[in-house]
């Protein structure tokens, strides 16, 4: 009963909230999700195995934010191992304590719920969520994000019929566990078994490679209509070739940015990387089409069996798709050729984009350099009996404590600000050592990849501008090739075998942010770094404090309190009521203090 009457007040409440924060926050509006993170079988290449889902989907929900909103996401923890979730892309301005990374959160232990709260500020755009700990996204619990502009922000396109999402990765029937041995031993994780799109294996367009009776991804349509496709790679380490059977793709944004709108045939997506296109539907329909994401940059004769493939289905369609596959581009031999996409992709610098004043009001290129680091990533190496990757020769160690909480804390020893700007000549050693970097500056990063394999790198809590990329090793000369006028803005670069890619930052968000290969394997041997970014004159306008539901561990375990373990569905829903009342109180009070 007394469980009834909390509801009814919860029910009333949100009524009088809604009614103060049309008046307080107009388009700031509060989005709540409950996500349930476990275990559950599936066998999307028709093996049984053990696949992390969202809420009991695999893949997760769309999260679907507008710009400004104020997103709140209590996360339940139903795996056996500690967990972390984390939203590349979302810049989380002035508040890297919901980042969602071992160097800015405590992990949630097992059977323990946490709740995010962070704003979309000043974004749009596509993006993906992931579990960030230990190789977990090898195994699933990943999932689309769709920051809409406000309607008050005009896009730069005709409204399109509607989006369409794919989620595409490489895929192993080992779980993140297996790989992760594997990795321990210092073995490689070999070719994957496959590539999912949204979580389903591929259509049976080749009776020898693709076995009977698994479930594939099909796409309904009408002709004559225009869809934003918005496709994201959440795979391992695989390179993808994206392409729609006698479709064009229209390219028209990346990663909260619009981009000049240009045609292509096929797409190559690198790891962790988000597109979106529009796609006419502009066919006879005489039969279905393919809709393929098959490996890049490998022998892809010997990989065919790493290929996934949908279909897309006109309602009109007069069959289904048979006959061979739509090729892949025939430069694999030629590098220098691939790279002339990434290169061809320019900023729309007279979109709008998160705000009414154009993209390319933000004149880049006549901004001085204040630092420059050159990071170069190589292949992994044995360093104390362990294989490990490495950047400038450091194979990062994760914190026990979280950068900012221990500094909170005094914790004394948890890291270093020692991460040299170019490579040095010395053994390499494992270490926590961070870039010191400066607030305000306006840096250069070299991204060297001597590695053998493409490489993919993120940086959070901020979007880069890519002013170059080549072959070879990068000199200072090689400045004088900059884009310095329309580069396009992202979150993640792919950096080619061999070669550099050359990013511009102005580090105007306060907080501790994590610069990572997205490459899951040598992510996970360490191939990363921390940029510390501190205001001196920090007065709590620049960065936020820690949340009231800040978890403690490493040094500052003792801080921590017990957290009652749930037992029941209903004791979860009281639990999940009594957080989202005490988020709109929190609501009501911030409207209080703003309006």
């Amino acid at each position: 009963m007394a469980s009834l009457r909390f509801l009814s007040l919860f029910l009333v409440l949100p009524i009088h909230i809604a009614l103060f924060s049309s008046l307080c926050f107009a388009e700031d509006d509060t989005i709540f999700y409950d996500f349930k993170v476990s275990y559950i079988t599936a066998s999307p290449l028709g093996v049984p195995q053990q696949v992390i889902a969202i809420n009991g989907k695999f893949p997760g929900p769309v999260l679907n934010a507008t710009t400004n909103n104020n997103v709140v996401i209590n996360v339940q923890n139903d795996l056996d191992e500690s967990l972390l979730m984390t939203w590349p892309g979302i810049q989380m301005r002035r508040n890297s304590w919901q980042d969602g990374v071992q160097g800015t959160n405590c992990p949630i232990p097992s059977q323990w719920n946490w709740t995010y709260q962070f704003q979309v500020k000043d974004q749009i755009g596509s993006f993906f969520y992931f579990p960030s700990l230990n190789l977990q996204r090898v195994s699933g619990g990943f999932g689309p994000v769709i920051i809409n502009n406000r309607k008050v922000i005009p896009i730069p396109f005709d409204q399109p019929e509607g989006d369409i999402i794919f989620l595409i990765g490489d895929w192993y029937t080992r779980n993140h566990t297996a790989l992760r041995t594997a990795l321990d031993s210092g073995k490689d994780l070999d070719m994957p078994d496959g590539v999912l799109i949204n979580g389903k294996g591929p259509y049976r367009y080749n009776t020898t490679l693709v076995p009977d009776g698994i479930e594939y991804e099909t796409i309904n349509v009408d002709p004559g209509k225009t869809y934003r496709v918005r496709v994201h790679n959440v795979g391992t380490s695989t390179s993808l070739n994206f392409r729609i059977q006698n479709h064009n793709l229209l390219l028209v944004e990346t990663e909260g940015h619009y981009t000049s709108q240009q045609n292509y045939t096929s797409f190559d997506i690198h790891v962790g990387q988000s597109y979106s296109f529009l796609v006419t539907m502009d066919q006879n329909a005489s039969s279905d089409y393919y809709i393929v994401a098959s490996a890049r940059f490998v022998n892809e004769t010997f990989w065919q069996r790493v290929t996934g493939v949908a279909i897309l289905h006109y309602s009109n369609s007069k069959g289904a798709a048979s006959g061979p596959l739509p090729e892949a581009p025939s430069d694999i031999y030629n590098q220098w050729a691939a790279m002339t996409q990434p290169r061809s992709i320019r900023q729309n610098t007279s979109a709008s984009g998160a705000r009414p004043n154009p993209q390319g009001s933000f004149h880049y290129g006549s901004i001085n350099i204040t630092d420059t680091y050159v990071l170069r990533s190589l292949p992994p190496v044995t360093i104390d009996g362990k294989v490990r990757a490495t950047l400038n020769g450091i194979s990062f160690v994760k914190p026990e404590t979280p950068i900012r909480l221990a500094d909170k804390y005094n914790v004394k020893g948890a890291y270093k600000l020692d991460f040299p700007n170019k490579p040095l000549t010395r053994p390499p050693r494992t270490d926590r050592s961070l870039i010191n970097a400066t607030y305000k500056g306006f840096i250069e990063i070299i991204l060297q990849n001597n590695d053998t394999k493409m490489q993919s790198f993120h940086m959070d809590g901020y979007s880069f501008f890519v002013v170059g990329m080549d072959f070879g090793i990068w000199t200072e000369s090689n400045r004088n090739s900059y884009n310095k006028w329309d580069a396009i803005s992202k979150c993640t670069t792919e950096v080619y075998p061999g070669a550099w890619a050359a990013i511009l930052v102005s580090l105007d968000n306060v907080g501790v942010w994590n610069l990572r290969v997205e490459n899951l394997d040598r992510w996970y041997l360490g191939q990363e770094t921390y940029m510390k970014i501190v205001n001196p004159e920090e007065n709590g306008d620049t960065e936020m404090g820690p949340p009231d539901n800040v978890l403690y561990c490493g040094a500052l375990q003792s801080k921590q309190k017990p957290q009652e373990r749930h037992h029941s569905s209903a004791t979860s829903l009281v639990t999940g009521i009594w957080n989202l009342v005490l988020t709109l109180v929190m609501a009501v009070s911030a409207g209080i203090l703003f309006c």
